[in-house]
């Protein structure tokens, strides 16, 4: 009695006790009773380093590229041809610590920037590589030993104007855009220098406008505005010029809508540019914009920033944003701004000038001190549409990892009932769905699997298409699972504990999924991991073929099909190195985690070691 009440007043330990509390110490004996299977088990997996690290690797990657999206900026549909094959680095706003301090104008490039110092030194960064044998970087001799007092950037190209008047080019010069044209010389002095995409102007002191470069992507046509001209800017495809009487005129052969200028503008004190719009600047601080709608291009700029007694004094376009400066000294800039180049940093307060283009921002104070801001690089590197790898492997990886799962729980879910049944059951059961496996095992996978993917998802959208895809990769993939299913429960339907059931009269089905399933799972979840790295695999392999996900929405192997160029191969590296990457890390991390469930659910594993 006295041993009752005393088991009966013991109470069972709290959670937090369990979890935290001082254990008492067990002998082996003890330990050995109380650790259930799966304890067991984890105690065993946990116990190998290299299952750790896989374990962690994969949980880490599965879990950024699942909610990556939500903290970078990605756009499927996005692209750029100004951004094409991009070297990886952030080091497209690192201008020189020698220029800061004594800067006096920076041109803004595509991919990089070039510099003027107040001595006349001209500085290029940025991502300056042009082709394998162009780089801006590379300063011709005729710049460096003249003294430079204006400096001008384009898609691919650079422009310096000496203190003697001679316009100097430098880069890919392959359309003209370098070839300075002789009617320039003897002309009176040279105000502006601009280049634009594939094309270079200049404009003079007696208002006279002169362009070279690649006429058929630059619609060119001055006209009667020859002698007027005050100051010009380049769109994507042609110029718009502010001519000396406020107006201001698109100089193409054929109108277009950042050529259509608003009739009423005629008291225009400045212009910018932007890829196909344009805006004008008025006396009272006002910006009148017109062209096109593209990427919030005619986003209005919010006038409720400035102070009472401010206003903008000049104003300059990039791609896709604009960037004004008022007459106290604050800058503003707008637009889309998927590269931060419209984060203007509200600490600059003292800046004398501005220099815009492209996704880059710089404010230059009285002292040469230079501000930046935009678009610093891409981590991984760009494309061949100009987008970001990183964020495209982040988006693929989502799709890629969310089409392996689902088709594994497809697969998993029909081979564990089929080999259950056909296991339990036995007789004509087990030989018709034994034959189906046969017969579905026997099928060339990749094959059937590019068929069915051209033939039915044809008549798709992309989502179906992808939907199609999992159905495909989940139908095809159950006929290993089924038949080790087939086997345990064939072993298990033997034992007393199945004879003792049915004894009892509990339902075949709940023997089958109660019973038996529960000393197969091991098996399961082994055959499950390393099925869903055959699955990443698989698709990544129809999507590289070109028939599975397509573009563009982004999976590691449509990735990788872009990389199917000997080209691309040699001289762009990080578009396939880096998914490559991804996608390898993935597979070896599952795979490990599948060898070492399978050593760890085997209780002889360690007697074997």
């Amino acid at each position: 009695m006295a041993n009752e009440e005393k088991t009966k007043k013991t109470r069972r330990p709290g959670l937090m006790s369990q979890l935290f509390g001082k254990k008492k110490a067990l002998d082996v004996f003890e330990e050995e009773g109380m650790e259930s299977q799966w304890q067991a088990a984890a105690k065993r997996f946990f116990k190998v380093p290299l299952n750790v690290i896989a374990l962690v690797v994969f949980l880490a990657i599965f879990i950024y590229m699942m909610i990556g999206v939500l903290f970078i900026d990605f756009e499927e549909t996005y692209q750029d041809t100004t951004q094409q094959n991009i070297s990886p680095g952030h080091n497209m706003l690192d201008f020189p610590a020698e220029l800061d301090g004594n800067c006096k104008q920076i041109a803004v490039g595509s991919t990089f920037s070039v510099g003027l110092s107040n001595d006349g030194k001209v500085y290029v960064w940025g991502k300056s590589k042009i082709t394998n044998t162009i780089d801006i970087a590379n300063i011709p001799d005729d710049v460096k030993e003249n003294e430079i007092v204006m400096v001008a950037a384009g898609y691919d190209h650079a422009m310096a104007l000496t203190k003697r008047g001679k316009v100097l080019c430098w880069g890919n010069g392959r359309l003209h855009q370098c070839d300075v044209p002789s009617s320039l010389g003897g002309r009176k002095k040279v105000v502006q220098i601009e280049a634009g995409h594939q094309g270079s102007l200049a404009v003079t002191e007696d208002g006279r406008i002169y362009f070279w470069g690649n006429e058929s992507v630059i619609s060119f046509k001055v006209g009667d505005a020859q002698g007027h001209i005050k100051k010009a800017a380049f769109c994507f495809s042609g110029i718009i010029a502010l001519m000396d009487d406020g107006t201001v005129k698109g100089l193409v052969k054929n109108n277009v809508g950042w050529s259509q200028v608003p009739a009423d503008l005629n008291d225009a004190i400045d212009i910018a540019a932007s890829s196909q719009a344009a805006c004008a600047l008025r006396p009272d601080g006002s910006i009148v914009y017109w062209g096109s709608t593209e990427k919030g291009l005619n986003q209005q700029f919010d006038m409720s920033l400035l102070d009472a007694d401010e206003k903008i004094i000049s104003i300059k376009g990039g791609r896709y944003h604009y960037t004004a400066l008022t007459d106290k000294g604050r800058v503003f800039s707008w637009g889309y701004n998927n590269f931060g180049q419209s984060d203007a940093p509200a600490t600059v307060t003292d800046a004398a000038a501005i220099d815009v283009g492209y996704f880059q921002n710089y404010a230059i104070n009285n002292e040469g001190k230079i501000t930046a801001w935009g678009l610093k690089g891409y981590l991984l590197g760009s494309d061949g549409y100009g987008r970001d790898v990183f964020s495209r492997i982040v988006g693929g990886g989502r799709m890629t990892l969310t089409i392996g799962a689902i088709a594994v729980i497809i697969s998993t879910f029909i081979g564990i009932v089929l080999g259950s049944v056909a296991g339990y059951f036995g007789g004509k059961t087990d030989i018709i769905i034994m034959r189906i496996q046969e017969v579905v095992s026997s099928i060339p996978f990749m094959p059937l699997a590019m068929i069915l993917s051209v033939v039915v998802g044809a008549t798709m959208s992309e989502n179906g298409r992808i939907v199609l895809i999992m159905c495909i990769l989940g139908f095809l993939n159950w006929t290993s699972l089924c038949r080790l299913v087939r086997a345990q429960v064939l072993a298990e339907r033997e034992k007393e504990y199945i004879v003792a059931g049915k004894a009892m009269g509990i339902s075949q089905t709940a023997i089958i999924f109660r019973h038996i399933f529960p000393n197969v799972i091991s098996v399961i979840m082994v055959n499950a991991t390393l099925s869903f790295a055959a699955c990443l695999l698989t698709e990544s392999g129809l999507s590289y073929l070109g028939f599975g996900v397509v573009e563009p929405k982004p999976t590691w192997g449509n990735m990788l099909n872009g990389a199917n160029d000997s080209v691309v191969i040699q001289n762009y590296w990080w578009r396939w190195v880096f998914p490559a990457i991804a996608l390898g890390l993935c597979t070896i991390a599952i795979n490990i985690i599948g060898d070492g469930l399978r050593d760890a659910l085997d209780p002889r594993a360690d007697r074997e070691r």
